[in-house]
């Protein structure tokens, strides 16, 4: 069993060999509050390592400060969107080509609405879930769309590796909130959500209150109206394209424009199993 020592040593960035496996090592020990993002004395702390790595074993020195002129180069590399921080998708890009399943995901799935849609085929039982062999059919389809060869021995490690990463509650499953962490941040519309996650039965006096005629689904129209209340109820600020946005997303898990309860569910309940 590891001391608390060697728990606080980060890991070895040999990012040449990494696999997606200690992709996650990397990231879990450098993002140390678990926001989602490398920043500030994060960041220093891994270009720190990353330098070290890269003199070797025979480089002069251990630990040196990080010249804001590196720092820059770095930033102007790696932060895709000019934020200032780095976000799993980005330094994601040190991971070889046939280990990054990250990037694919991002490829193929980058936006909200194309990651609704792939839940709503991967959920195959619909319960609010993607259970592990759900997921690996996921990650399966995902790497033929991007021609990446792979074995079953290596799917079940990126299958795993997954879970590691976004099974937050160690339940061996994916809920939706957890699986949207490998959207890019900017993305992942349900970080907004979590000002107004409802209780069981918060949603069902709400969803019976927007569903007018009591048909069991909810329209575009009304999904609109009740993000609209949500939003100011929560004082939320959202711009109208922003719900509309929102409102796109989640109609991606809709059949034929109905939204029923159980797909509503899993987007505004903190667990639809309860």
């Amino acid at each position: 069993m590891a001391t608390q020592a060697q728990k606080q040593q980060p890991p070895h960035l040999h990012l040449a060999e990494l696999t997606a496996a200690q992709f996650l090592d990397i990231w879990q020990h450098f993002d140390s509050d678990g926001n989602g993002y490398i920043e500030g004395h994060e960041l220093e702390k891994f270009l720190q390592e990353l330098e070290k790595t890269r003199r070797g074993p025979g480089g002069a020195g251990t630990t040196q400060a990080i010249s804001k002129e590196t720092l820059k180069e770095f930033m102007a590399k790696f932060d895709e969107n000019s934020d200032g921080k780095i976000e799993m998708s980005e330094l994601a890009q040190f991971l070889p080509t046939e280990e990054n399943f990250l990037l694919c995901f991002r490829q193929y799935v980058g936006s909200s609405t194309e990651f609704m849609a792939a839940w709503r085929k991967y959920d195959t039982d619909r319960s609010g879930y993607i259970e592990s062999n759900e997921l690996k059919g996921f990650l399966s389809d995902l790497l033929k769309k991007a021609n990446r060869h792979y074995d079953d021995k290596k799917l079940n490690e990126y299958t795993e590796t997954i879970l590691k990463m976004f099974d937050l509650n160690g339940d061996g499953k994916l809920g939706l909130s957890e699986m949207a962490r490998l959207l890019p941040v900017k993305e992942n519309f349900l970080l907004k959500f979590e000002a107004f996650k409802l209780t069981p039965e918060q949603f069902n006096a709400l969803f019976t209150f927007y569903d007018k005629d009591g048909n069991g689904s909810i329209d575009e129209q009304e999904l609109d109206a009740l993000l609209k209340d949500l939003c100011q109820k929560s004082k939320l600020d959202v711009s109208a394209s922003g719900r509309a946005g929102y409102k796109k997303s989640i109609m991606a898990l809709s059949d034929g424009g109905k939204l029923y309860r159980t797909e509503l569910e899993i987007v505004l309940c903190q667990d639809p199993s309860v």
